[in-house]
């Protein structure tokens, strides 16, 4: 009885080690297609249409702030400390010159810091509730300031960090 009971231990081993080596090899043949340089690629671009698009609502033409985005940080977004010209100005601006810098891949630890910091005020000030965006947005932004923008960057052709 008890050879029927390791012969089927055995058994079972073995289909795990191999199903454990068939998903590790899979595992590393998708380590190779999906480089850093992929995905600091697709996040760089993910972050900063996020923030771009959330600009151009603040403004009209190039860089004219419209005065519904005062009247947002005078009524809804009361950022303390800041008075709301300097808020919407700060913000708009950032929100333009940040992601930029982002999809070039200039400056993107900073970039991606600054847009953190950004996203930061907004969770803890303006939008409490909405922690699992914002969660979600600094995830990304972590990994860029974690890991880098990747070779295909400017950050990586002026030997940037």
């Amino acid at each position: 009885m008890s050879t029927n009971l390791q012969a089927s231990d055995s058994i079972a081993t073995g289909s795990t080690r191999g199903l454990r080596a068939h998903w590790n090899a899979a595992a590393e043949r998708l380590t190779r297609v999906v480089t850093h340089d992929a995905l600091a690629l697709a996040t760089r671009v993910s972050v900063a249409a996020i923030f771009f698009y959330s600009g151009r609502t603040k403004v009209e033409g190039f860089l004219a702030l419209t005065d519904s985005a005062y009247e947002l940080f005078r009524t809804e977004y009361k950022l303390p400390l800041v008075p709301p010209e300097l808020a919407a100005h700060l913000a708009a601006y950032s929100e333009h010159l940040f992601p930029l810098l982002l999809v070039l891949g200039l400056f993107t630890r900073f970039s991606a810091l600054a847009l953190l910091g950004m996203t930061l005020v907004i969770q803890l000030f303006v939008y409490p509730d909405a922690w699992p965006t914002h969660l979600s947005w600094a995830a990304l932004m972590l990994y860029l300031v974690g890991r880098g923008a990747g070779r295909l960057s400017l950050d990586h052709a002026l030997g940037i960090r």
